[in-house]
Formats: structure tokens, C-alpha cells, sequence
């Protein structure tokens, strides 16, 4: 059985995951500054008690962020840290830590 891709399902794959093209990743690496402490510089976290961010889905990432922004996840520190995000920073976070390797 051969797999045949036509523009409509094509078309129809990219718009379901347009919540990583509407973002900007390079504003998300520029924001990503206050989460290197524990989640490191590339998103692999040193600490066992720290999850990698790196290679994570944007679906995932930008979940769980809205998750402790809205505190429907209880971290006290991770709560803080999403407390002021926006959206859009939510959305470009996730799409920078997607784009990196989850191995280095």
C-alpha cells in the first residue's frame, strides 16, 4: 500500500501544527535567559530534579506553561517564573526548546 500525500492533507498537516510556525523561536531563545539556572543553557538540565526542555513537543511545552502560569500545576518557583509570560511568550518559549536537540 502506498501513502499518497495530496496538497489538501498536506495543507491540512501544516495547519495543525500552527501554533509553531505563528511563534518566534529566536525571541523565545532571547527569553529563555531566566530558565538556563535550572533548565541550562540549551535546555538540558544539569540536575536530576530539573527537566530537559530541549526536544520537548510545543504542545507539551506550552501547556505545561500555561499550567503554572494559571496554577492548575502547583511549583512555587515555576509559578512565579510564568506568573508575568503572555501568550506569545508561552508560544515562542515552547517553539525554542522544540527546535533544540534533546541530546548534545
Amino acid at each position: 500500500m502506498h501513502l499518497k500525500i495530496t496538497g489538501f492533507t498536506l495543507l491540512a498537516m501544516l495547519l495543525g501544527c500552527n501554533a509553531a510556525y505563528a511563534a518566534n523561536p529566536e525571541a523565545g531563545k532571547a527569553a529563555s535567559a531566566q530558565c538556563v539556572g535550572c533548565h541550562g543553557p540549551k535546555g538540558i538540565s544539569m540536575a536530576g530534579t530539573f527537566p530537559n526542555l530541549a526536544g520537548q513537543k510545543v504542545e507539551y511545552l506550552t501547556a505545561q506553561l500555561k499550567a503554572f502560569r494559571g496554577k492548575t500545576r502547583v511549583a512555587p518557583v515555576m509559578n512565579g517564573m510564568a506568573a508575568a509570560l503572555k501568550d506569545e511568550d508561552i508560544d515562542n518559549l515552547a517553539a525554542y526548546f522544540a527546535s533544540l536537540k534533546a541530546c548534545e
